[in-house]
C-alpha cells in the first residue's frame, strides 16, 4: 500500500490541478467520477455549488468535452450567472463556450427555436407572459359565454400551468382533473388556447419545455441528436424538478447516460408548484447502476443546529438519508421559547436582536425566517417602533402590499371620500366595467368643478355622461360607501372593515384565485383586519399606518435584520435566524396538511429543516400560546415539530418580556388550556412571580418543561365555581368549573377558556 504521507505521494499531489485542491474526499469523489449516472446529495451547507463548477471545469480541462458538448440546467439565472463566473474563474474563457448551460427554460426554447414548425409555430415565434395569457383566456371564456366573475381566466391559467407541468396535452388531461374548471370544461378550453396560441404565434412559458418533449417522443431523429450532441449533462437542485422537467431530463440522458444530478431530498419545499421528490428518490430505479455519493460535512452551522435539523427531518419516511456532521466544536444549543401571543414574540425577539447588536453583532447577519408573509406584519411595527433597520427579502413590506394597499384605499374613502388617490385605486378593483375612459371624464368633472373624484362620480350619476354600465356600477359603489360611512359609529372598525371587503367584493377576488399566492394574501387580509382591534377606531388605525409608511427604516445604513419566509431563505445563510410561529395549523400548515396528507406534512417538516440549517450560530425557535382572530383569542398548540427535536441539542427558554410577562414552551399543552400573563401590579401576576423557579433557562427538552410548569403552580388559591374573576387578557367572566389549579371561565367578551387560577383574580 502507498504510503500517502511519502515524499513521492506529495509530490504526486502538488501535480493536481488547483481546482481539487481543498475539496473534501467525498467532494473529490463526485467531481472525479466523470462517467455513468451519479447522484450527489448534498446536505445543506456541504459545498454543493463548489462541487457542480469544480466538476463541469474538470470535464473541460480534461478535454472529455467541448464546451458546447456539455448540458448544465439549473433553475434561476442568477444559479447560471454565478456558475459560469466560478469556472471562469477556474479555468478562464472556456466558460464562454459552453451554450448549453441555463435554466430549463431558456435552453427549452433554444431548441424550440432550431425545431419550431414541428411544434406547430412560425419562425420569430413570441413568448407570452402571464398578462398576456391571461388576457386571451379572457377572450376564450367570453366565447363560450363563461362567466369570469365565476370562473376567473388566472384560475384558468393556473390550471394549465399545473397540466403543462405534469406534462398533460389537452388530449391527455383527465376527465376528473378537466372538472376542476368550469364543470368540466376545462379540457376543451386547454385545447382552445392551444390552438389559438398556434393561430397567433405564440407559446407560453410551459410550452417551452411540453412542446420540446412532444417533438423528442414524436421525433426519434430530432432526439437522438440531442444525445448524441450532450457528452455529459449536469442538472442542479434535482430535488425540485416537476414532471415534465424530469420527462426531458431522462429522454436526453439516454444517448451516453453521463448524467449528474445534484440536490438534497430533504430540501425539497415546492410541492406546492409541482416539484416532485419523487424524481429524486428513484434515481437509482430510472438510472439502473448510478453511483450515489452523500455529501454529509457541513461547513456552515454548529453541531447543535446540525443535530436538532438532523433529528427534526428523521422523522420523514420518504428520504434516502443522510446524516450532517461538522468539525466545529463549539455551539450553542437551538433554543425553544413560547411566548403568550405574537405581540409578546416580536417584542421578544426585537430585544433579542437589539442585545446582539450591542455585543457588535451585524444587522445583516439576523434572519427571521416567518412560515406565512402576514406574520411579518407584528416585527415590521416592533422595529419600527424600536428603529431597528430590517429589510423583506422576496417581497414589498406589509403595508406596500398590492391587497393590503387595496383594502387600505376602501377603509380611507369610508373615513373619508374625498382621497383621490384611494378613490382611483380601487374604483374599477375588483374589476366594474369602469375603465380608463369614464375616469378620465370624472377627472374633468372634478377639475370644473374644483371637487374630488369622489364628489364628481356622486354628481355624474344624475347626467348621462357615462356609459350606462359604468353608470350602473358607479351607483352600487356610491351607495355601499354611504351605507359603510353610517356604520362607522355603531359597528366596531374590525367588523366594519370585514363587512367592506365582503361587500366590496374584493375578498371574493381572492377566494376565486387559485394560484399559489392567494392564499398569502388572503391570510394578510385577515392579518390587517385583525390589526385594527389594536386601536380604538378607524381613524386611529390610519392614523397609525400613515405614521409607519412614513417612517424611513434605515435609509441611512445598509445594515438592517432581514425579513423572509422560508421557502425565500432557501440557499441563504445567516449567523442568527430567528424561526417564530412553530403552532400547529400555522407550521406545519393547515393547508398542506388538509391537500396533501402525510405528504404535506413531510415536506412542512422538510421545510422546517431548512428553516434551521440556515443558521451558522444560533437559531431560535418560538411559538404563541394564542393569537387573536377576528378581535378574538384563540388558543394556540405549540407545532408538533418541536417535540420531534432531539433534547440534547435544545434549551428551553423561560421568557420575561418588557411588560413583565412570563412565557412558558410547553409541546402538550391541553388543547383548551391557556396560559396568561398578569403584571406586575396584579395579585394574580404576583403569586406566579413568587413561585417562578430560578434561572431563565434550561437545558432539556421542550417536554421537560411541564414538570416545571407544574411546580411553578403548586399551592395555589383555589377558586370555586360561579366565582368573578379579572383574566389581563380576557377581561372579567364568570368561573364554571375548577380543576385543581386549572379553572373554565366563560369570559364576557371572550367566550369559554381553560386558565390557570394565578393567571386571574377575584373581580
Amino acid at each position: 500500500m502507498t504510503n500517502t504521507n511519502s515524499i513521492s505521494a506529495r509530490a504526486l499531489q502538488s501535480t493536481e490541478p488547483a481546482y481539487l485542491k481543498g475539496l473534501n474526499p467525498e467532494q473529490r469523489d463526485a467531481v472525479l467520477s466523470t462517467d455513468g449516472p451519479l447522484l450527489v446529495l448534498a446536505g445543506a451547507g456541504t459545498g454543493k455549488t463548489r462541487v457542480l463548477t469544480t466538476r463541469l471545469s474538470h470535464i473541460l480541462t480534461t478535454q472529455k468535452a467541448w464546451p458546447n458538448q456539455m448540458l448544465a440546467v439549473t433553475f434561476t439565472n442568477k444559479a447560471a450567472r454565478e456558475m459560469k463566473e466560478r469556472i471562469g474563474h477556474l479555468i478562464g474563457n472556456v466558460v464562454e463556450g459552453m451554450t448549453w448551460l441555463g435554466t430549463f427554460h431558456s435552453i427549452g426554447v433554444k431548441i424550440l427555436r432550431n425545431h419550431y414548425e414541428l411544434a406547430g409555430l412560425r419562425s420569430g415565434f413570441s413568448i407570452l407572459d402571464d398578462d398576456d395569457q391571461v388576457r386571451l383566456l379572457k377572450q376564450l371564456l367570453k366565447a363560450e359565454g363563461i362567466d369570469e366573475k365565476r370562473w376567473p381566466a388566472r384560475q384558468l391559467a393556473n390550471a394549465i400551468d399545473g397540466w403543462k407541468n405534469k406534462g398533460l396535452t389537452p388530449d391527455k388531461v383527465s376527465e376528473g382533473e378537466s372538472y376542476a374548471f368550469a364543470n368540466g370544461l376545462g379540457k376543451k378550453l386547454y385545447a382552445d388556447y392551444q390552438a389559438r396560441l398556434k393561430t397567433v404565434n405564440a407559446c407560453d412559458f410551459g410550452d417551452l419545455l411540453l412542446e420540446t418533449v412532444r417533438i423528442f417522443q414524436e421525433h426519434p431523429d430530432v432526439l437522438k441528436s440531442y444525445q448524441q450532441k450532450f457528452k455529459y449533462m449536469l442538472v442542479d437542485e434535482y430535488q425540485d424538478t416537476n414532471v415534465v422537467q424530469y420527462l426531458w431530463l431522462r429522454l436526453l440522458a439516454q444517448g451516453h447516460k453521463n448524467i449528474c444530478c445534484v440536490g438534497d431530498d430533504d430540501q425539497s419545499i415546492y410541492g406546492w408548484r409541482g416539484a416532485e421528490v419523487d424524481n429524486i428518490l428513484r434515481f437509482e430505479k430510472d438510472f439502473p447502476g448510478a453511483k450515489i455519493i452523500k455529501l454529509e460535512r457541513n461547513y456552515r452551522s454548529t453541531p447543535d443546529i446540525l443535530g436538532a435539523a438532523s433529528g427534526l427531518i428523521s422523522k420523514n419516511e420518504s428520504r434516502l438519508g443522510k446524516t450532517l456532521r461538522t468539525d466545529k466544536t463549539e455551539s450553542t444549543p437551538v433554543t425553544v421559547r413560547g411566548h403568550w401571543d405574537g405581540e409578546e414574540e416580536a417584542r421578544a425577539i426585537g430585544d433579542d436582536i437589539e442585545s446582539l447588536q450591542r455585543q457588535k453583532n451585524h444587522l445583516n447577519d439576523m434572519a427571521i425566517l416567518v412560515r406565512a408573509s402576514s406574520q411579518m406584519r407584528a416585527f415590521e411595527e416592533r422595529f419600527i417602533t424600536l428603529g431597528l433597520p430590517y429589510r423583506v427579502i422576496g417581497g414589498p413590506r406589509f403595508y406596500e402590499r398590492a391587497e393590503i394597499r387595496d383594502a387600505m384605499s376602501y377603509f380611507k374613502i369610508v373615513a373619508s371620500p374625498d382621497n383621490d388617490l384611494a378613490f382611483e385605486r380601487i374604483i374599477n378593483t375588483p374589476k366594474r366595467g369602469i375603465g380608463d375612459a369614464s375616469i378620465q371624464k370624472m377627472y374633468s368633472v372634478a377639475r370644473r368643478g374644483n371637487t374630488s373624484l369622489y364628489a364628481a362620480a356622486a354628481n355624474m350619476l344624475a347626467s348621462d355622461e357615462l356609459p350606462a354600465k359604468a353608470r350602473n356600477a358607479l351607483r352600487l359603489l356610491i351607495e355601499n360607501f354611504a351605507r359603510w360611512r353610517k356604520q362607522v359609529d355603531a359597528l366596531p372598525h374590525t367588523e366594519l372593515a370585514e363587512i367592506v371587503l365582503d361587500e366590496s367584493g374584493y375578498t371574493e377576488i381572492w377566494q376565486h384565485d387559485k394560484s399559489p399566492e392567494a392564499e398569502g394574501r388572503l391570510e394578510n387580509l385577515k392579518e390587517l383586519v385583525r390589526s385594527m382591534g389594536e386601536f380604538e377606531n378607524l381613524s386611529g388605525f390610519l392614523e397609525h399606518v400613515a405614521l409607519v409608511m412614513d417612517r424611513d427604516t434605515g435609509a441611512e445604513t445598509d445594515d438592517r435584520v432581514n425579513i423572509m419566509t422560508l421557502h425565500s431563505a432557501k440557499g441563504l445563510e445567516f449567523g442568527t435566524v430567528f424561526l417564530p410561529g412553530w403552532e400547529e395549523g400555522l407550521f406545519p400548515h393547515q393547508r398542506s396538511l388538509d391537500e396533501k396528507g402525510r405528504n404535506g406534512l413531510e415536506e412542512e417538516r422538510r421545510l422546517a429543516y431548512v428553516g434551521i440549517t440556515r443558521a451558522k450560530l444560533r437559531a431560535t425557535i418560538s411559538f404563541a400560546q394564542n393569537r387573536r382572530i377576528h378581535a378574538l383569542w384563540q388558543s394556540a398548540l405549540p407545532s408538533r415539530f418541536i417535540d420531534e427535536l432531539p433534547e440534547k441539542h435544545v434549551e428551553v427558554a423561560a421568557v420575561t418580556s418588557n411588560y413583565g410577562g412570563q412565557s412558558f414552551a410547553s409541546s402538550r399543552f391541553d388543547s383548551n388550556t391557556s396560559f396568561g400573563k398578569g403584571s406586575y401590579d396584579t395579585p394574580g401576576w404576583q403569586r406566579a412571580q413568587q413561585r417562578k423557579s430560578s434561572g431563565n433557562t434550561m437545558r432539556a427538552s421542550p417536554k421537560f418543561i411541564e414538570g416545571e410548569m407544574a411546580a411553578s403552580f403548586a399551592n395555589t388559591p383555589s377558586y370555586e365555581t360561579g366565582e368573578r374573576v379579572f383574566h389581563q387578557k380576557f377581561g372579567y367572566g364568570n368561573v364554571t368549573s375548577v380543576d385543581g389549579n386549572k379553572l373554565t371561565v366563560d369570559f364576557d367578551k371572550a367566550g369559554e377558556k381553560r386558565v390557570i387560577d394565578s393567571f386571574v383574580e377575584r373581580g
